[in-house]
């Protein structure tokens, strides 16, 4: 008897053993769960950045005032009729 229980007290700590630290174990899926969060705000974080590229991609294609101020702000062009003043600070 003594002997059967000894064996089956060697099973439930070899389980559990498996359970908590070997191949699929609770640290392993901890340590998944923690990679899959950080993905998951990284792909939110470049889903919000290509919503915003897409609205800019479409401004342009729609709108000449977009098309105009990007033309004045990066490339310093003016429209014919206007003055340029630049303020020195």
């Amino acid at each position: 008897m003594k002997i059967l229980l000894s064996i089956i007290i060697l099973l439930v700590v070899l389980l559990q053993y498996r359970l908590w630290y070997g191949d699929g174990g609770f640290e392993e899926i901890k340590t998944y769960q923690e990679r899959l969060d950080v993905l998951k705000e990284q792909v939110e974080e470049k889903r919000e950045r290509n919503e915003a590229l897409y609205a800019e991609v479409e401004d342009l294609r729609k709108g000449q005032e977009a098309l105009e101020e990007r033309a004045r702000d990066e490339l310093g062009m003016i429209k014919e009729g206007e003055t340029f003043f630049q303020v020195l600070e």
